[in-house]
Order: structure tokens, then C-alpha cells, then sequence
């Protein structure tokens, strides 16, 4: 039995085999259907997470379309979160992230694991005197100074998260000290969190969060809230992270103790 995968590296007729014909489709233009016939073949788990679609130049010859037509169905697909792009690799099935909401790790540390490649965008790096919500969340006294962390989190170039962290400026030695990672920056000045208090709701993105993430404003997403706390109970971090729906799934592992 040949498997989605070898199919996918096989020449173009074999993924015109996966995902179907296009005649058939209704009306409408060309791309349009290319994008709901591969759209029904991830749906319907036939296109498998990480699974390689072949070039556009293969997929223009097989369907007998232009490349132009090929790029604008993969754009749109890409921009749905559906698909992503590999620079130098090319362009793939893209995978929803499962995230442990019981283990406490960093976005970077979380994508590493699943191999995917993240980086950020930076949007703020700033210090200044803590807000009287900071103050509540983090337990400091009125005009205690912090460092604000801002930016868009990326695995494999799709926008993953819109992070916004907030740190008692004590845990740093500058506001330049973070780079990949801000728990790498916290630990290596030996103030990584310790234990943490975790909050999830849903939200619906605004038009701001919405063009940053490349998703439509009202589109659902997932706040996280986190607090989290050195060893002797000082509050080190708030964080509030916007995590696009259509790309993770929250997982947490549930015991009954035994009395």
C-alpha cells in the first residue's frame, strides 16, 4: 500500500490521485477550486500535518493551469494557516500545535521540540514604571521598574502567537539582555520562573491582532495569562499571549489520585 507521504514526493498525477479532479466543483475561478479541493483533503486528514505538496511547477502541469493560478491557491491557503512555507524547502501541510498546559516552558523550547523553527518579531522592547494592573499581578510597590516585551512569535514563518511579557526589571540585567528566548535570558541571570498560574479563555482577534497574525478580524484565538513565580515566591513574569485557534491545540494530563 503507497502512503500519502511517498504519493506526495511522487510526481503531480499522484497528488491529483489525493485530493481529486477540479471539474465537478461548481462555478467559480480555477484557484478557487484548487484551494477547496486541497482544503477537503487536509479536512478530511487524506493531506497529513508536515505531509510536502509537490512544486507549483508540477501541480501547473498537472492541472493544466497557470503558476500564477497555482501561487494565488497556495497564498490563500497559506494565509488560512492551512499551509506553510519553507524557505529553501518548499511548501507543506501545516501542523497544529499541541501545547502542555501543565508543563511550564517557553514558546521557543515548545516549537524546538516539535521541530519546527521559531523566531520573533520584536514589536516593543521598553522599560518603564510598573501599571497599577502590573502592580496587582505582580505584587510590586507603585513606580517599581519593569521591562515590557512585545512581539510576534513565528514557527516556520506562520505567526503563531502575539506575546506581550512583562518582568520586574531586578530579574534582568537590561532590557537588551532578552533575545531568542526570554526564559533563556531569565535563567542564564538565574531568575527562570519556577512554578506558574495559568489562565485560558477565548477571545475574538481585533482588526490590530488580526493584521499582525495574518488572520481576519473577529477570527477566534485562545488568550493565555500567565504569572509565574521564582522558588521564594516573587512574582518574575506576566504574560499574555494571543494564540491563533486554527493552530493550537491545549493539552493538559489529568490524574485521579487514589485516597
Amino acid at each position: 500500500m503507497v502512503g500519502a507521504h511517498q504519493m506526495l514526493g511522487d510526481m503531480a498525477p499522484g497528488f491529483s490521485q489525493l485530493i481529486g479532479s477540479l471539474d465537478g466543483r461548481g462555478r467559480g475561478p480555477l484557484y478557487q477550486k484548487l484551494q477547496q479541493a486541497i482544503r477537503e483533503a487536509i479536512q478530511n486528514r487524506v493531506l497529513s500535518p508536515d505531509e510536502a505538496l509537490p512544486p507549483e511547477r508540477d501541480l501547473a502541469e498537472e492541472f493544466k493551469v497557470s503558476r500564477i493560478t497555482i501561487r494565488k491557491a497556495l497564498d490563500g491557503l497559506v494565509s488560512e494557516g492551512l499551509l506553510t512555507r519553507r524557505q529553501g524547502a518548499g511548501t507543506f501541510v501545516a501542523a497544529r500545535v499541541e501545547k502542555s498546559f501543565s508543563k511550564l516552558s517557553s514558546f521557543t523550547e515548545d516549537m524546538i521540540s516539535r521541530g519546527r523553527t521559531p523566531r520573533s518579531e520584536w514589536l516593543k522592547k521598553a522599560e518603564g514604571a510598573v501599571t497599577p494592573e502590573e502592580s496587582m499581578v505582580l505584587g510590586s510597590s507603585p513606580g517599581t521598574p519593569v521591562y515590557r516585551f512585545h512581539r510576534i512569535r513565528y514557527a516556520d514563518d506562520l505567526p503563531m502567537a502575539l506575546e506581550y511579557s512583562t518582568v520586574p526589571a531586578f530579574s534582568l540585567p537590561s532590557v537588551e539582555a532578552v533575545g531568542a528566548s526570554l526564559y533563556e535570558a531569565l535563567a542564564a541571570a538565574g531568575h527562570r520562573p519556577a512554578r506558574a498560574l495559568q489562565r485560558l479563555r477565548a477571545v475574538l482577534f481585533t482588526a490590530e491582532q488580526a493584521e499582525l497574525l495574518g488572520v481576519k478580524p473577529g477570527d477566534p484565538g485562545l488568550l493565555i495569562e500567565r504569572r509565574g513565580f521564582l522558588k521564594d515566591g516573587r512574582a518574575v513574569e506576566f504574560t499574555q499571549s494571543y494564540y491563533r485557534g486554527d493552530a493550537y491545540d491545549f493539552v493538559a494530563e489529568l490524574n485521579t489520585l487514589a485516597s
